[in-house]
């Protein structure tokens, strides 16, 4: 599944601020956008809310721009709906 996400680094803490459907996310993180530490946190955060490795979570466009598209490998848009319905 395709994810366009918004990220907010150097915030107070991670979480995700917004989600619209079918495929849009707001999230902050506290990692500083320097060394690609912002990225590697976001594919962690991700990692854990959706309960996938990492290795699952792949930037395939803007790794240097607030605005990305992600590849989140086994995840469903139903799965997406269903844990933000809640």
């Amino acid at each position: 599944m395709l994810l366009k996400v918004k990220v907010k680094p150097s915030s107070g803490r991670d979480e995700i601020l917004v989600f619209k459907e079918p495929d849009y996310m707001e999230i902050s993180l506290r990692a500083k956008p320097e060394n690609n530490e912002a990225n590697l946190a976001l594919c962690k955060f991700l990692a854990r809310v959706f309960e996938k490795s990492v290795d699952a979570i792949k930037i395939i466009q803007g790794k240097t721009s607030k605005r990305k598209v992600l590849s989140i490998e086994g995840l469903t848009e139903a799965e997406l709906k269903e844990r933000f319905s809640r």
